[in-house]
């Protein structure tokens, strides 16, 4: 059935990373969101940051011809800023802060976090449960061992940001955190911060 011209102009289109697809649509579910849509770009462009601002953009001009409405669901994630310069051209907002460790845990614990010890790997419920196929085979570690010191000599403790408390992840990011020989940190952070971040599109526009 066709929605009608109301309905179709109160839907917001998220583009997100795709990092983020499974805890948008358990936020989206969670707080009957109904009027969000969710289209996602690969979670490896964060190994290729320079690549996120013009696949975003990209996404963005195609939705166009479907949606009205636009948000971002990506921090600048390494983009350097161009991200935003690109988002300032389009008229779109984004999710706050400058990687998703910080919309995840809010912005006082994350900052808490990163004033504690500088050099801290972070792993959120995607990255613990995909670790081996976007750090390990993505950086190349399973091929070139050696490119483990080159990438995380300056790192002295790896934090796990635990959204969904599901124990199996806590011990993939425990493993995570030998692999790279590295101190651990356990943080239960849940949804809530993150759903408070998405509030700005969480009620459904005025028509």
């Amino acid at each position: 059935m066709k929605m009608s011209a109301g309905a179709e102009e109160a839907r917001v289109l998220v583009i997100a990373c795709g990092a983020l697809a499974h805890d948008l649509v358990r936020v989206r579910q969670a707080n009957r969101w109904e009027h969000l849509d969710i289209q996602c770009l690969p979670a490896e462009l964060h190994n290729r940051p320079e690549q996120i601002a013009p696949a975003v953009r990209e996404k963005i001009r195609a939705a166009r011809a479907t949606h009205k409405n636009i948000f971002v669901a990506y921090a600048d994630c390494g983009s350097g800023g161009a991200l935003d310069r690109i988002l300032q051209e389009e008229k779109v907002e984004r999710l706050p802060g400058s990687h998703c460790y910080e919309f995840f845990a809010g912005a006082k614990k994350f900052n808490e976090l990163h004033n504690a010890e500088l050099g801290t790997f972070y792993l959120t419920d995607f990255l613990a449960r995909n670790f081996r196929r976007i750090i390990v085979r993505g950086l190349g570690i399973d091929r070139h061992p050696e490119l483990r010191e080159v990438y995380f000599s300056n790192y002295k403790k790896l934090v796990f940001l635990d959204q969904s408390g599901a124990p199996e992840l806590a011990a993939e990011a425990e493993e995570a955190a030998r692999f790279l020989g590295l101190a651990y940190e356990h943080v239960p952070t849940g949804d809530a911060e993150f759903a408070a971040a998405l509030r700005p599109v969480a009620p459904p526009v005025a028509t």
